[in-house]
């Protein structure tokens, strides 16, 4: 059995439950394509339903699973649409948010971007995923923290997650990741220059487009796709 803190001042049992079932997810405990067993993972948990539905109904608000009444709940998988889709949404509203947040920006701004690249050059190098994910992140977060938007940065952050979580490929298509690199660069560039519409233009048109990035994406997501078995519906119905 999996023992769930019952910190409620930290966390409620129903965000508990929720990062259980996204860390089994991005472990690829739980697979896309897959329905899952609800008694199953409630015994597990030593908890009744109601929590688990409650973090069901947010995964599914956030587009992890899909809730079939009296059938039960499936993981959803990442299709290539899904992808095209997610893609065209982050280069909106990064972009968006760039421009919001272009009077706030200085150029140690653009220091610490620079930094965050370097630090992702050397993940490289060293095949570090974990590193490379992270300081990813964390330059792109430079501008993204900038922003007050909080239904923004909240909508910014779970597309990511769909991407890069479901579950986390944790092997490199480096010629992607130098390709992101140079992107980079080319960001911090128009960043110094203070060039903030082009630069939310070249986020939007070249860094989160889809158009642009869809070799690597089928070589990241699918080189190695295999047919996943749904397993029966059996006793998994939401209610």
């Amino acid at each position: 059995m999996v023992l769930l803190e019952q910190d409620f001042s930290l966390k409620s049992l129903r965000e508990q439950v929720y990062s259980y079932l996204r860390d089994q997810m991005d472990d690829g405990k739980l697979r896309p394509g897959v329905f899952l067993n609800l008694n199953e993972i409630s015994r597990e948990l030593g908890i009744s339903r109601t929590p688990l539905r409650d973090a069901l109904f947010q995964l599914e608000a956030e587009g992890f699973v899909t809730i079939f009444p009296r059938r039960g709940v499936i993981v959803n998988e990442l299709t290539l649409e899904k992808i095209r889709n997610i893609y065209e949404i982050l280069g909106a509203l990064e972009a968006a948010t760039l421009v919001l947040v272009s009077v706030r920006l200085r150029d140690s701004d653009a220091d610490a971007m620079e930094r965050y690249n370097e630090q992702m050059r050397k993940a490289l190098e060293q095949n570090n995923f974990s590193l490379f994910y992270d300081a990813n992140l964390r330059f792109h977060n430079v501008y993204l923290d900038l922003s007050n938007n909080t239904e923004m940065a909240r909508a910014i952050k779970i597309r990511k997650e769909r991407l890069y979580d479901f579950p986390r490929n944790k092997a490199f298509v480096k010629e992607w990741e130098l390709h992101s690199l140079s992107e980079h660069e080319e960001m911090i560039s128009l960043l110094r220059k203070k060039d903030f519409n082009g630069m939310a233009d070249y986020i939007r048109d070249v860094h989160w487009s889809f158009s642009v990035q869809e070799r690597f994406i089928r070589k990241y997501y699918f080189a190695n796709y295999t047919e996943l078995d749904i397993s029966q519906e059996g006793d998994a119905a939401v209610e």
